[in-house]
């Protein structure tokens, strides 16, 4: 396991503000551990929904598993000691790291970036993450824009597979919600996505078995609220018809 050697500060963007490590590999990390604002569903949620985002054709930067030794805690500021010790979500820090803005949308050249758009408000919707917001009111879209190379890097999944999921709230709100005819109201489109979820599926069970058994106790007694079955059956639901008619 990848281990961190350094806390360097914490994000200021971000609902749970991972904290900026480099690690043992030379490489620099935003950590979420157990100790922090993430919490263990939220470490589980990022972890599982990477590797299907991944599994999915999604542009996610590198994510591992990274361990902070407790004596690494002995010797930082006191406001950093939330991060907690033990195993943790690394998210490898892209050259680019700004968050993109409203204003940028019309900057993203849809010959190239449509079928992305498409993509990514179909992932959000398979795994009920209502997290991706943009109007010209603000939002949190969790959306990294390279003004350089024009492109797109997708982050932050921790509030995916969301219990409080509102569909209207979603389709009203989604950085990427004009595209929703050119995928719910096509037939090709929508089979080119279920062949698509089928593949990526498998990664669900591999990641939560490959996932640090500490993530899924709060304690010795009490288990976390991710509930493997539940979100499992959640994830199957794209092989129903009614996954896809959700606004007729």
């Amino acid at each position: 396991m990848i281990q961190i050697i350094e806390i360097l500060g914490r994000a200021e963007q971000g609902v749970t503000q991972p904290f900026l490590c480099k690690a043992d590999d030379d490489q620099l990390y935003y950590v979420k551990g157990i100790g922090s604002h993430a919490g263990h569903r939220s470490l589980l949620n990022e972890w599982t929904a990477g590797h299907l985002a991944e599994a999915f054709g999604l542009p996610i930067p590198s994510f591992k598993i990274v361990e902070i030794h407790p004596t690494l805690l002995e010797i930082v500021q006191p406001e950093w000691l939330s991060l907690g010790s033990g195993a943790a979500f690394g998210s490898q820090v892209l050259s680019f790291n700004k968050e993109l803005q409203w204003k940028q949308l019309n900057s993203i050249p849809l010959s190239s970036q449509q079928d992305l758009q498409q993509d990514i408000l179909v992932f959000d919707w398979w795994i009920n993450n209502e997290d991706r917001n943009l109007t010209e009111k603000g939002g949190n879209p969790n959306l990294l824009w390279d003004t350089q190379q024009k492109k797109l890097a997708v982050i932050d999944h921790n509030a995916a597979f969301d219990p409080q999921f509102n569909t209207k709230r979603f389709f009203e709100n989604h950085v990427f919600r004009d595209q929703y005819a050119f995928v719910f109201e096509d037939c090709v489109t929508r089979l080119h996505y279920m062949d698509r979820m089928r593949a990526a599926f498998t990664a669900f069970d591999k990641a939560c078995d490959n996932s640090p058994i500490e993530w899924w106790w709060i304690d010795q007694d009490v288990p976390c609220s991710f509930n493997r079955t539940d979100i499992r059956q959640l994830l199957e639901r794209f092989e129903d018809q009614s996954f896809w008619r959700v606004r007729s």
